[in-house]
């Protein structure tokens, strides 16, 4: 579901130039400029931010009184990651709690990362057990003869996950319009504006090392 977890979004903003950039490439500038203002951040109701796709228009350049920079408007597609609900994607275990599974993803070389997707006990497989001594969940699995083996999930495994909902929260209302006209806000860092809630509680899904004979 690589391709089916990030959507194209329509965007429009105006973009500021410094002057000691005017004798470069504008389409470069203004490239650099929206990748810098929005890439690894949250659009409320949209998603997170990836990298810039393309510019599909480029408006005449604008100086206003008293300002050395000019202005440029631009539209733009931009990536954004926002899986839909009910879809499998493959991520990396962050840490384990008694209230769950803390899950992260990593998009590209340059370190993006999304950190705040969520496996709650209640959506682990059935039946788990906490180790607080060691801080990992295990998974209490039948085995043959009656008995059952601990299928421990431990950080930094590669988890199989089913997306079960997503939660925005409203934050500082500060960039691009999307093209349709619409508010949005780019959130606050400190807070956390876009989660994900995820299941590992059916077959198939979890460490990948568990189903590795089965494949």
């Amino acid at each position: 579901s690589l391709l089916t977890m990030f959507v194209l979004v329509a965007m429009k903003d105006l973009v500021e130039v410094k002057p000691w950039k005017f004798a470069e490439d504008r389409v470069d500038t203004v490239s650099s400029e929206l990748n810098k203002k929005l890439a690894n951040k949250v659009i409320h109701n949209v998603g997170l931010c990836i990298s810039l796709f393309d510019i599909t228009k480029l408006g005449d350049a604008m100086v206003f009184p008293g300002k050395g920079s000019c202005h440029v408007k631009v539209e733009f597609h931009f990536i954004v990651f926002r899986p839909f609900v009910d879809e499998v994607i493959l991520g990396e275990v962050r840490s384990c709690s008694p209230e769950g599974v803390n899950v992260s993803m990593g998009f590209d070389k340059k370190g993006s990362m999304f950190d705040d997707i969520f496996i709650p006990a209640d959506y682990l497989p059935h039946p788990s057990k906490f180790n607080r001594e060691d801080n990992v969940w295990a998974w209490e699995y039948p085995t043959d003869e009656g008995a059952s083996a601990d299928l421990l999930i431990y950080n930094g495994e590669k988890i199989r996950f089913r997306v079960i909902s997503e939660t925005f929260v409203d934050c500082t209302p500060n960039t691009p319009e999307l093209a349709s006209g619409a508010a949005t806000g780019v959130a606050e860092e400190s807070r956390t504006p876009y989660s994900l809630t995820a299941s590992i509680s059916e077959s198939g899904l979890g460490l990948l090392s568990w189903w590795q004979n089965e494949e």
